[in-house]
């Protein structure tokens, strides 16, 4: 089962943590572990009531959890706002519990702060985006304080890269990830 995390900690050592969920937690992991600055990603579980939820109940829709990644970053580097953006730049935060053909409240888009300033560059980005009209569509995105993080299971983790062959990964990841290197090639690691 996975590993709750209940003291949200934004300052690790001078790294923040962002925990974000746009959909399937693969496909954000992938992305975010090729960028400048992220120093680990976990793929978890965030948003719901049920303690220490497994795959197959959030699955479920049951528990109220979506999945989300944990993104542990170097400030110095790059900045929220800038882990933001390339969030709404990688899914569509415009379907309300819904990502492509995944669908249920476990995919909705979600930004879980874990401070008031936090809290505050996400309203910012948003409404920025909105106003920008980037979207055809405003953005349902929900904001809302982290409660619990609880780490998906070991096998979750890295999924992308370690099952590149695997047809969800290469019909859907592996297009995302093109799409974020093309978009973000200054900001890759490699």
């Amino acid at each position: 089962m996975g590993k709750e995390m209940k003291n949200p900690i934004v300052s690790l050592g001078g790294k923040e943590v962002a925990t974000l969920g746009g959909g399937c937690f693969w496909c954000l992991e992938a992305v975010y572990a090729d960028l400048k600055g992220v120093e680990k990603v976990e793929s978890g579980y965030s948003g719901g009531a049920s303690a220490d939820p497994t795959y197959r109940q959030v699955c479920s829709g049951t528990t109220g959890h979506a999945e989300v990644v944990q993104v542990t970053f170097d400030p110095g580097v790059i900045s929220f706002k800038e882990i933001l953006q390339v969030f709404f730049s990688i899914h569509d935060p415009t379907t309300l519990n819904r990502q492509g053909s995944d669908m249920g409240s476990q995919y909705r888009s979600a930004i879980y702060y874990r401070t008031p300033e936090q809290k505050m560059i996400a309203e910012q980005v948003m409404k920025e985006i909105n106003t920008a009209e980037i979207w055809n569509a405003p953005i349902v995105t929900e904001i809302a304080p982290l409660k619990t993080f609880y780490k998906a299971e070991d096998y979750h983790q890295e999924y992308y890269k370690d099952n590149p062959e695997q047809m969800y990964c290469q019909l859907v990841i592996a297009p995302k990830v093109a799409k974020f290197q093309k978009q973000f090639m200054d900001r890759l690691k490699r």
